[in-house]
């Protein structure tokens, strides 16, 4: 069973002793693991299903949908691969606004070895990111990330924290665009919160952001 470092990254060791995923490096990389390909997104996929994802309702059908409309989102503004297959596996931890989880955190390994060190570690701290602790200090460079499974804080990389927006984003978005009740209620908020993101947010999501919960004209 692999172990989670402090700074969120998994090292994974399989069970048959098996080739590991690697730590995340402190640049953000991942050591011994190749970019994200297709073969790992249809890996996920399968590994999702298997799990349940496609039988847990969702709003605009079922989980799995919706992560794949998150990802699909992350590939049209541009997100790197890695990031792409983050948002595919966003809640396979359950979030802090969406408990439920499809992989206990002390299994992280396994999530690591189909997609990545570095996917990985943005899935858990997507998952991990105690929101209303968290969002107010973001994109402070000396702001803590605090994490609701430890109980620790830490200070991450700027990266860490634009992946952090941007997986955000294209979340709370998808929902926002799949659900017009839940747009009305919380679309102001969404808007007044990616605000407050945006010098981490890329182009394409920030004009997503003022067209989905931006005032209608």
């Amino acid at each position: 069973m692999g172990t989670a470092s402090d700074d969120g990254s998994a090292s994974a060791v399989s069970g048959d002793g098996s080739a590991s995923a690697s730590a995340v490096s402190g640049d953000g990389s991942a050591s011994a693991v190749p970019s994200a390909t297709s073969a790992s997104a249809d890996q996920a996929v399968a590994l999702l299903r298997e799990l349940g994802a496609a039988d847990i309702p969702h709003p605009g059908g079922t989980l799995l949908a919706h992560l794949q409309r998150v990802q699909g989102r992350l590939a049209e503004w541009g997100a790197r691969p890695d990031l792409q297959l983050a948002g595919l596996c966003h809640a396979f931890y359950g979030t802090d606004g969406f408990p439920t989880a499809l992989l206990p955190v002390d299994r992280r390994a396994e999530l690591a070895l189909v997609i990545g060190a570095e996917a990985e570690a943005i899935v858990y701290r997507y998952a991990a990111c105690d929101r209303k602790a968290t969002y107010p200090r973001l994109v402070e460079a000396d702001g803590p990330f605090h994490d609701r499974f430890t109980g620790r804080s830490h200070l991450p990389e700027l990266q860490l924290r634009r992946d952090f927006a941007e997986l955000s984003a294209a979340n709370e978005l998808d929902i926002a665009r799949i659900d017009p009740a839940f747009r009305e209620q919380w679309g102001a908020e969404l808007l007044a919160l990616f605000t407050r993101f945006r010098p981490l947010l890329s182009q394409p999501a920030w004009s997503a952001c003022e067209f989905e919960v931006g005032p209608r004209r």
